[in-house]
């Protein structure tokens, strides 16, 4: 008796462990949570002029911005950028001017600027905060604080003394005043991001600005540029996301199950019992709505299933996987499947009127592998 009462026990705690193991079936949904972050980064400043490439690099160049990204995909940014930077006359001019070799100089300033930012893999994409690496863009503006420098000031009474000494045609464009300058900036850039925990994703930035003339302390009659590039990291401010569990529907078979059950309880009479439902999982590959030639059987056997039971139709649903893209790309995914089903059938004979169709996305998952729901199911009764 001792013997019989422990295997009961065993049989009904496998039955409650299989039906919460039902309970469990289903798909995991990300939801956006907005957050801010901060964001340290180094790296090297080019500032366009006459001289040399090489002699109009500054290293090391500095930027701290804080940002909110308010949206899957749109966020701003605030941010200070910092350090100096470089400029100089034409090496083979200062040659012929007799002022040696080079009348380069360098400048410090700082920059604050507010940026919109754009998440462009999540535009492209759809929202994935699994995603490794992804890219971005910014725009926006903001005022250099330029200061006076010593080496331009030391730079521009040499070239102020030669012009006094020279009466040749120089070509030469006399510098301003060694003074501190306001200048309002527009720029511009794009971001490439890589993964590193849910809170720190390392990244470039590489941005191009563009602002009022005198930022390299000469009068040329037309704006300054400089551009950076950076190395940093993004530091998010808690959570950028939260987990929905979506328990999964009863799998169409089941209601299958149930309509055979039916007849087998119906007592034994000599009667005629209707033909069993037939059922067909016609299965695509992902990102495409094509029936392969593995799957086109499926396809026959609804189609001898409705030449032998003229009466019967058929009911078709397309699915796509929750794991990739998004609910306007697996809508248009799920529709697409149903349709080629649709076709195939009306191409091999069978009547429009016993046919019918739906698509339900990746909202609803039969399945739970999660590539099972690239997926038509098909059921003739």
């Amino acid at each position: 008796m001792k013997m019989k009462k422990a295997i009961l026990s065993c049989l009904m705690l496998m039955a409650g462990l299989s039906v919460s193991a039902q309970e469990q079936k289903g798909t995991t949904e990300y939801v956006f949570e907005p957050h801010w972050y901060v964001q340290p980064q180094i790296g090297a400043q080019y500032t366009t002029g006459e001289t040399s490439f090489g002699d109009l690099i500054s290293i090391p160049n500095i930027q701290v911005g804080v940002g909110y990204q308010f949206s899957k995909a749109v966020g701003a940014r605030l941010a200070v950028d910092f350090w100096q930077g470089k400029a100089g006359f034409d090496k083979d001019k200062v040659k012929a001017w007799g002022l040696g070799n080079d009348l380069n100089y360098k400048f410090t300033y700082f920059a604050p600027a507010i940026d919109v930012t754009f998440d462009l893999s999540t535009i492209i994409a759809g929202f994935n905060p699994n995603r490794v690496v992804s890219f971005g863009a910014f725009i926006g503006g903001g005022v250099n604080f330029r200061s006076a420098s010593d080496e331009a000031a030391d730079t521009k009474v040499k070239v102020d003394q030669m012009i006094k000494n020279v009466t040749t045609a120089s070509g030469w464009t006399p510098m301003f005043e060694n003074k501190s300058a306001v200048l309002p900036f527009a720029q511009a850039g794009l971001t490439l991001d890589f993964k590193v925990s849910d809170a720190i994703k390392l990244g470039l930035e590489l941005n191009g600005n563009i602002l009022g003339d005198k930022f390299n302390f000469k009068d040329a009659g037309n704006p300054d540029s400089y551009f950076n590039l950076l190395l940093g990291a993004k530091i998010a401010l808690g959570k950028t996301y939260s987990t929905k569990f979506i328990p999964a529907p009863e799998p169409e078979i089941k209601y299958v199950e149930k309509i055979v059950e039916k007849i087998v309880e119906v007592p034994a009479q000599p009667v005629v019992t209707a033909a069993e439902p037939l059922r067909r999982d016609i299965f695509f590959q992902i990102n495409k709505t094509i029936i392969r030639d593995s799957e086109a059987q499926k396809v026959q056997d609804i189609v001898a299933y409705m030449n032998q039971n003229p009466t019967s139709k058929v009911m078709i649903t397309g699915y796509a996987d929750a794991g990739t893209g998004n609910d306007r790309i697996n809508d248009r995914l799920a529709a697409g499947r149903a349709d080629a089903v649709v076709k195939a059938l009306k191409d091999a004979g069978i009547a429009e009127s016993r046919i019918s169709f739906d698509s339900k996305g990746a909202r609803v998952q039969p399945f739970e592998d999660n590539d099972s729901n690239r997926v038509s199911i098909c059921i003739a009764e």
